[in-house]
């Protein structure tokens, strides 16, 4: 043998990581193999799972009672905007949680009349109510361009009001005032 061929290297300079990672591989795939399947029912020993409960079943809602809107407008129906003796309201409904039970109001002399309806007709006042009120107002599409106009005029005013004022001129020859 030549002394440039090169030698074998001897057992002690081997490395032993693949032997290690062999040795997972081999012990990962005998513990997936000796999982359980899905399918397979529990053992005897280990008491099986309760089925999941059923969810409760869910009540139809009842229908609004009268006397609901007639509480609520005795006590908030001052705010209501009314023509010809005739208003409509929007009733929060706490199963819901929104403004969905509507209602034409008919004034006469002391006497509410209430009828329910589907939809409003009327715009949804915006202005001039408290914001814990459990009914929403509508008024007539005049008021709401009339109120429309009177905030724009407002607003106008302010933003005029803002704008700082030129000084008046000077005249030639005159000294500025300090």
């Amino acid at each position: 043998m030549e002394e440039n061929e090169p030698r074998p290297p001897s057992p002690g300079q081997l490395s032993k990581v693949p032997s290690w990672i062999s040795l997972g591989f081999v012990l990962g795939a005998l513990f997936v193999w000796a999982l359980p399947s899905r399918d397979a029912a529990p053992p005897a020993s280990v008491p099986a799972e309760p089925p999941p409960e059923a969810p409760a079943p869910v009540l139809p809602a009842l229908p609004p009672s009268p006397s609901d809107i007639e509480v609520v407008f005795a006590a908030w129906g001052d705010q209501a905007i009314w023509v010809h003796d005739l208003s409509e309201v929007a009733l929060w409904d706490t199963q819901t949680r929104q403004f969905t039970r509507y209602y034409e109001v008919l004034r006469s002399s002391d006497s509410y009349y209430f009828r329910s309806i589907d939809r409003l007709t009327r715009p949804i006042l915006t202005h001039g109510v408290k914001a814990d009120c459990p009914l929403l107002f509508t008024e007539t599409e005049a008021m709401r361009q009339e109120w429309l106009r009177e905030r724009r005029q407002e607003d106008w005013q302010v933003i005029t009001d803002s704008i700082p004022k030129p000084a008046p001129p000077v005249p030639i020859g005159a000294s500025p005032k300090p």
